[in-house]
């Protein structure tokens, strides 16, 4: 995906609050071998491009005045109430270095998994994105998981998950088999239980 940044020179509040009023965005680009850059953005057509999940887990290339360089996307800052983009921040890569990112979990086949069909559970996804690193040519849009085998009360975890080719796991030393999603009973099947366990109290005091 390609954008359109113009390089600025002034920085500061005031700065930031006369582009804003304008109709642009600040931002910076750091990382690789150079010196921060910061820049503006057209408002709307960030706005735009922010509601595309490619573009959050895309190498992109930001065209600064005619010069394209690789970026991802780090953080954007939203207004507290308003549709309005506050600031954005971009980080370079090379083609020879890992870079650590945040891409979107593709959930498949959990309408023909056995907790859905043969048990009329219903499947609650525990993460919508994981934190992977990669060199940037291997960087995926979204990674699959398959829930066709999940089962009733079922909980499908990383393990299960073949990662793409070059990419791994960025939080295995925190968290190394993170609940990616559940099988749960529709309506509280845990509360009936519970309702069981009180009616056989009941049945042993008597």
């Amino acid at each position: 995906m390609k954008f359109t940044a113009f390089a600025r020179d002034v920085q500061g509040s005031g700065a930031s609050r006369r582009l804003r009023r304008a109709g642009q965005v600040p931002a910076i680009v750091y990382g690789g071998d150079l010196e921060p850059v910061i820049v503006s953005l057209e408002h709307n057509q960030i706005y735009h491009d922010l509601r595309k999940d490619a573009f959050h887990a895309s190498i992109l290339d930001m065209d600064i005045d005619g010069k394209v360089e690789k970026v991802i996307l780090r953080s954007v800052q939203w207004h507290a109430y308003k549709p309005q983009v506050m600031h954005v921040d971009f980080q370079r890569v090379r083609a020879d270095q890992p870079i650590t990112t945040r891409v979107p979990l593709n959930f498949l086949n959990g309408e023909d998994s056995p907790a859905v069909k043969l048990n009329a559970q219903v499947i609650t996804q525990l993460l919508v994105d994981l934190e992977i690193t990669c060199l940037p040519a291997n960087l995926p849009a979204s990674i699959d998981v398959d829930l066709s085998k999940l089962d009733a009360g079922e909980t499908i975890t990383l393990a299960a998950v073949e990662l793409p080719a070059g990419v791994e796991y960025a939080g295995a030393s925190t968290d190394p088999d993170p609940a990616l999603a559940t099988a749960l009973q529709v309506g509280g099947g845990a509360a009936s239980n519970g309702d069981e366990a009180e009616g056989d109290a009941d049945n042993s005091a008597e």
